[in-house]
């Protein structure tokens, strides 16, 4: 197969991820919000769904390592975001949780989650987006089976 033949899945992904990333942190900034990035929103986007989840289980969730994890937990829990809390079953591991200024910054993040959403699907109908979204969903599974080994 030649270059121009060449199938660009994969570089057209990662070309919206990039683009996608440097719009969503704008709109963050058009609504005031300047201490949280996409990453970071990514972790309090998996706790908006379940609260109090230990690190290891964060760090699937969000695909994120767990020394960038780390990180980026240590600044959130400065920045008063979420808080660390020892587990009652097991004393080595601690849950993540949420605070109060995290639940205040959930819904002007949604309303920013929803903007993107209209950007990144202007043009499709819903079919489409469905379909889409189904094509992707069996991208990553295939990615995730290749990364356990099972390629």
């Amino acid at each position: 197969m030649s270059m121009k033949q060449q199938r660009q899945g994969g570089f057209l992904i990662a070309k919206i991820h990039q683009v996608a990333g440097r719009v969503f942190a704008r709109k963050l900034k058009e609504h005031r919000i300047r201490e949280i990035n996409p990453a970071q929103g990514r972790i309090l986007f998996v706790l908006w769904r379940e609260d109090g989840i230990a690190m290891n289980e964060l760090a699937r969730r969000s695909g994120l390592g767990k020394s960038t994890l780390t990180s980026m937990l240590d600044r959130l829990e400065e920045a008063g975001y979420v808080t660390r809390v020892p587990s009652r079953e097991d004393r080595r591991q601690f849950l993540i949780r949420r605070t109060e200024k995290d639940k205040a910054l959930e819904r002007v993040y949604v309303e920013v989650s929803q903007e993107m959403a209209g950007v990144f699907y202007k043009g499709f109908s819903s079919g489409e987006i469905d379909r889409f979204e189904r094509y992707l969903q069996r991208i990553l599974d295939n990615l995730t089976e290749a990364e356990a080994g099972g390629d």
